[in-house]
């Protein structure tokens, strides 16, 4: 393939924003998005809106574009990709890098005009409590249409890449979530919530039905232990499901909310007892990636994905979806406290090079390539360095 000097120009879209970082999604577009800065790519993030007070055109060198949304709670993420979709379409990019399945349908706006197009579809949508009835139907419509519609589709583990064989006849390029291993933090972070080293066990994700924190707050209730229950996460929107869970009055039993601070965060993992891992449907877990980082004891929920990310009970315990088995894995921890300092050792051991971000920057980088035709070349300055207190009003840019 011949050189071309021009830069490649990505665009992604489907998540928050950057530098909002609330998910995996907003993750993966922050540390992909920096990388590839780094490695002369002209990258753009379409950002939402209405969760930026400030609108800086450039961030560390990636530009970003605020589109509106219907704000509504079903209809906003939608709403949100499809007016990006139609920007970057009209625009000069070379690639569009979608993410969530639920945006595959607006493929077919990508293929009118011509544009390569990537999309990372994550989980089992399809079956989250969360979307019932027509919800679950849609998600599943447009999983399908985004294996018909993109150019290439990627998940984050084997296990999605079998589902999506099986369920849809389509394979599926595995490139899998990246970790940031860290050995040491602050004690004083949750000495501020009353906790010490190894006091307490620990949750954290958003409170959402499918991450199974009401089966183990009550087995963890039902059980002996002396230790607290610290659950750190909420929801973002107003959520009657939510809301009933937080109103658990027990001494054992502390919600701290939303953690946004990276070293108050990491304080939590690193001095736990033991994690808690109950996400039930999806692929390669950030918060999972963060316990093994954080060299965590893990007890998951016993689930393809859950095995696959663990190597098969190597690097963690399972508990089965029902009360008596979270109970019980919690007095087995408690009873064996030099196989749980065992675990956390060999935590970091478990980060194999899939999920080292520098090598799925790359990964991502020659799916790029090959669809745009443009090489990079080995070594390119990094333009638009500029801060947010550098940024002018008038280099802000919406849609």
């Amino acid at each position: 393939m011949a050189t071309n000097e021009k830069k490649l120009k990505v665009a992604i879209m489907g998540a928050k924003g950057y530098p909002y970082v609330y998910g995996g999604y907003d993750t993966l577009i922050r540390e992909l998005g920096e990388r590839l800065v780094t490695r002369g790519v002209s990258v753009r993030v379409y950002n939402h809106r209405a969760l930026f007070k400030d609108k800086p055109r450039y961030v560390k060198g990636i530009e970003c574009i605020y589109t509106p949304a219907i704000e509504k709670k079903s209809l906003t993420q939608l709403t949100h990709s499809f007016f990006s979709m139609v920007h970057a379409c009209f625009s000069d990019v070379d690639v569009i890098f979608v993410v969530n399945s639920g945006n595959g349908p607006f493929g077919l706006i990508s293929r009118l005009f011509g544009k390569p197009t990537v999309i990372n579809v994550d989980g089992l949508e399809w079956l989250r409590p969360k979307w019932k009835g027509a919800g679950s139907k849609y998600f599943l419509w447009a999983s399908r249409m985004a294996t018909k519609l993109y150019d290439q589709v990627i998940n984050d583990s084997e296990e999605m890449r079998r589902v999506y064989l099986e369920l849809f006849n389509a394979d599926s390029k595995v490139i899998a979530y990246g970790a940031n291993p860290r050995e040491t933090a602050e004690s004083k972070f949750i000495e501020k919530w009353g906790l010490t080293t190894e006091s307490y066990f620990l949750i954290v994700g958003r409170l959402v039905p499918d991450n199974n924190a009401d089966l183990i707050i009550d087995g963890f209730l039902k059980s002996n232990s002396s230790r607290k229950l610290v659950i750190v996460g909420d929801q973002p929107f107003e959520d009657d499901w939510a809301d009933e869970l937080k109103k658990i009055r027990d001494p054992r039993i502390l919600f701290t909310g939303y953690v946004k601070d990276p070293d108050e965060l990491a304080s939590f993992y690193i001095h736990s007892y033991a994690y808690f891992h109950g996400h039930e449907y999806g692929g390669t877990n950030p918060a999972m990636l963060k316990a093994m980082g954080y060299g965590c004891a893990i007890l998951a929920l016993d689930t393809p994905f859950n095995q696959e990310m663990l190597q098969n009970g190597k690097h963690g315990w399972y508990f089965d979806k029902k009360v008596k088995a979270v109970a019980e894995i919690v007095g087995k921890a408690e009873k064996n406290p030099i196989q749980m300092n065992e675990l956390r050792k060999e935590a970091r051991s478990g980060l194999t090079q899939k999920y080292n971000w520098d090598y799925v920057t790359e990964q991502y980088l020659e799916v790029f390539q090959e669809l745009s035709g443009k090489r990079v070349p080995s070594s390119l300055p990094v333009n638009n360095q500029e801060s947010l207190e550098e940024v002018t009003e008038s280099q802000r840019s919406d849609f």
